[in-house]
């Protein structure tokens, strides 16, 4: 186990220097000009080329790159090009946000679409199986931004029974602030809900189907015993391997989430940073992204050994 931590860890390193290289030359040769955004339409050549001086971005793209990977190496991401703070400072102020949508979407994710695969799997060809099926179609088609903006209609504009949009932190009490994650976590659960469900389902019903679940049966074991005890227990790689992708991919359904209903928090910086072309801001989000997502499949992997025992690396 520890020499295949070891060998992660350095392919981890690896992989970050690759995404690191990839961020900075895609930033750098998408089309548009930071300084001529700062220095504003009626800018002289001259005020441009001052900014562009100023911000570094005159001297070579391999001086740049290394100018920047020592700096996060270091802990600094750098300043935003049109506040001046620093990055991390920013993206720290966001986090409370999109961390408080994440969880709850995660929550309602994994404890829904588990169950509801389970019992489906359980009860094959019946009404939940079918209601998992139009439900799973359902999931996958229709877009998140669309759920969002017909969820705002009925349940705040229509009933009146939940905010239209905004955040309300954790300090302002935890009533505000669980009311107001409902709608983004619920708009942004129902595709996860439907993968999770129906890869438990296939999972669940190839266990079901094994010799020693029939003796399980045969020897009477409580309907219970045999769905968390035998089955569940055998089915969870598969499950736990598709609640890590889950959560790593929330980061890109967190983005237009928080711009449907208004959440001020990283998906709505990056939003934000793309339009100013803000470097450093973009930057420091993706890498901070990709070493969250390199980490989540660690643990994923090192979860297996937990789930079966007979896994070994």
């Amino acid at each position: 186990m520890g020499t295949y931590i070891f060998r992660r860890i350095v392919s981890t390193i690896a992989v970050m220097a690759m995404v690191g290289l990839f961020v900075f030359l895609l930033l750098r040769l998408a089309p548009g000009d930071p300084a001529a955004i700062i220095a504003g339409d009626m800018a002289t050549p001259q005020m441009i080329a001052g900014i562009r001086e100023k911000l570094g971005l005159n001297e070579p793209m391999p001086v740049q790159f290394m100018h920047w990977a020592l700096s996060i190496l270091g802990g600094d991401f750098g300043t935003s090009i049109f506040t001046g703070r620093p990055v991390l400072k920013l993206i720290s102020q966001r986090l409370e946000p999109t961390i408080s949508v994440s969880i709850v979407t995660i929550i309602l994710s994994v404890t829904i679409g588990i169950s509801f695969g389970i019992f489906a799997a359980w009860r094959v060809g019946g009404l939940v199986d079918r209601v998992l099926t139009a439900f799973s179609a359902l999931g996958y088609s229709v877009p998140v931004f669309v759920l969002g903006y017909f969820l705002i209609y009925f349940f705040a504009i229509k009933m009146h029974w939940l905010p239209v949009q905004g955040y309300r932190p954790i300090d302002h009490g935890i009533g505000p602030w669980f009311v107001h994650l409902i709608l983004p976590s619920v708009a942004l659960s129902l595709s996860y809900i439907a993968f999770i469900a129906r890869v438990a389902r296939a999972s669940m019903l190839e266990v079901l189907s094994e010799d020693y679940m029939r003796t399980a049966a045969a020897k009477g074991a409580s309907s219970y015993s045999m769905l968390f005890h035998h089955a569940l227990k055998n089915a969870g790689a598969p499950i736990i391997t598709v609640v890590g992708i889950s959560f790593a991919y929330l980061i890109g359904g967190v983005v237009i989430t928080e711009t449907v209903f208004n959440i001020p928090g990283v998906g709505r910086l990056v939003v934000d940073a793309i339009n100013n072309r803000d470097y450093p801001i973009i930057q420091g989000v993706l890498i901070l992204v990709s070493g969250l997502y390199v980490l989540i499949n660690l643990a994923v992997d090192l979860s297996y050994t937990v789930i079966d025992p007979r896994i070994r690396y």
